[in-house]
């Protein structure tokens, strides 16, 4: 048995906020498709829900603007793109942001937002 760390736990202790990345077709297409899912203000909502810690669907549901059943579906479409990650507790499912890119893009986002609608100066 190898005394190695496996090439994912080293990837993952040196994972950075920023290194070179060439944008080329497949990478501009995954960024396009995160942005798409990004671009319904349910799952938005939820994202955003999400950005302040992990949660349950009662929890998500009970600060949405859709009913529960609506909600688990958008909730599917995030965790199938990979956007979220789930848990189980007990009968519970945790959903929770993949990573912190998405915690970032989501406040960001938001953020953005915000200063177009109340004409908060923009940050250089």
């Amino acid at each position: 048995m190898s005394s190695q760390p496996h090439p994912a736990a080293s990837h993952a202790a040196e994972a950075s906020l920023v290194h070179d990345v060439a944008p080329g077709p497949e990478l501009l297409e995954t960024a396009a498709g995160t942005l798409r899912m990004l671009a319904e203000p349910t799952r938005l909502q939820l994202l955003w829900q999400l950005a302040e810690g992990p949660k349950t669907v009662t929890e998500l549901t009970a600060a949405a603007p859709a009913p529960r059943t609506v909600v688990s579906q958008h909730l599917a479409k995030l965790r199938l793109s990979g956007l979220v990650d789930t848990r189980k507790d007990g009968r519970h499912v945790i959903y929770s942001l993949h990573d912190g890119h998405l915690v970032r893009l989501i406040r960001e986002t938001i953020n953005h937002a915000d200063h177009r609608l109340t004409g908060e100066p923009t940050h250089d």
